[in-house]
């Protein structure tokens, strides 16, 4: 049997499924920043930032794929040219034909993200997004001849329909009768053409996030044995629970701040933390943000945070912070990202073999914030 190849656009799917790109804050620039979707793919190289030493570690390791944090392309440009320090690194990476891929704030806001991953070295319990984004759930209905619902249900929560929280498999189904008149150019299911017929049905609803509605809808109609399949899709105005900026949880046990900065500096593996607060102070209600987090000093404040830790915070929001009685611990835009490497990579791995993509996943080791506190 032949080996399948897989290709750049192998890759995106597998990443896009994990952290959508509709996710992403509308002025990021997220997903594919050069390529060709359909070059193979067998290595890529998970960093933070592309740069030239990523680049360059890309080639050595024959990897045609760098999947970096921030993006590369992130303005529109008006030109390409190595005179330019981004013009440099795509004209690099065009050369030795490594695409660049970005997962930004998709990272950042999706479940089981940059966030989750920050909160979770810092040994948060109990966490939910800080500040919930605009993604509205929908609700999908559909009308299924008696007999054929479960298979039609199985079809829609293997595409990803049917998830509520940490429950999966979730629909609500009442039975009723539909009627319907076929066509005389028609083969139906069940009736004659051109006679009215009453049959029983099931009324199958379900709850679905906007990025799996083509899938779903599509297998769902695959596995519905009528011709003509009669369903509703309806935007809710619930918002989903699970995405969102930033991440809020308690502590196992309280600390003070100086003992909780302590910690933050020794779970993210760097030497130094600013600090807004008082040290002996206890906290044990915690909000992060990684990168530059400072805007949600307002959420934290209405969900009870005791300190916010993020990274860039300037000098009027540690002011502000501090007349909320808010405490800050900024660790850092590097210290609170560096992270996702190593977890991003590990994620993508495990994803990979899930779906039984032979694709090496290496990570790009020591990089380093751009700032030397002496």
């Amino acid at each position: 049997m032949k080996e399948r190849t897989f290709r750049l656009q192998d890759l995106l799917g597998l990443l896009h499924r994990l952290y959508p790109p509709a996710l992403a804050e509308k002025w990021d620039n997220v997903g594919l920043q050069s390529g060709d979707p359909a070059a193979p793919v067998s290595r890529i190289l998970v960093c933070l930032d592309v740069s030239e030493r990523a680049l360059e570690e890309a080639a050595r390791i024959g990897a045609q794929a760098v999947v970096s944090h921030h993006p590369l392309i992130f303005q529109p440009l008006k030109r390409i040219s190595p005179v330019d320090e981004t013009g440099r690194l795509l004209c690099r990476a065009i050369r030795d034909d490594v695409a660049i891929v970005s997962a930004h704030t998709n990272l950042d806001i999706a479940d089981n993200g940059l966030n989750d991953w920050l909160a979770h070295r810092l040994g948060l319990e109990k966490t939910a997004p800080l500040r919930l984004g605009d993604e509205q759930l929908y609700k999908l209905i559909v009308f299924v001849p008696a007999g054929y619902e479960d298979q039609v249900a199985a079809a829609l929560f293997e595409a990803g329909a049917g998830s509520v929280g940490d429950y999966d498999s979730c629909s609500f189904q009442s039975k009723g009768s539909g009627t319907f008149r076929p066509g005389e150019e028609t083969r139906p299911f069940i009736g004659q053409a051109g006679t009215l017929e009453r049959v029983r049905e099931i009324r199958l609803e379900t709850i679905l996030t906007r990025e799996v509605q083509g899938r779903a809808i599509q297998r769902m109609l695959k596995a519905h044995p009528y011709e003509e399949v009669a369903y509703d899709l309806i935007p809710l105005a619930n918002r989903r629970p699970d995405v969102g900026l930033g991440r809020i949880g308690r502590l196992e046990r309280p600390a003070t701040l100086g003992q909780f900065a302590e910690a933050v500096k020794g779970s993210l593996d760097i030497r130094h933390v600013r600090i807004v607060g008082d040290l002996q102070r206890k906290v044990a209600k915690v909000a992060v943000c990684g990168g530059s987090g400072a805007s949600l000093l307002g959420d934290a404040e209405r969900q009870g945070a005791d300190v916010l830790v993020t990274g860039d915070v300037k000098y009027h929001e540690a002011l502000s912070a501090r007349s909320r009685n808010i405490a800050l611990v900024d660790a850092g835009h590097f210290g609170t990202e560096h992270i996702m490497v190593k977890q991003l990579a590990t994620t993508l791995r495990q994803a990979a073999a899930d779906k039984r993509m032979d694709i090496e996943v290496d990570e790009l080791k020591g990089e380093t914030d751009p700032f030397i506190t002496v």
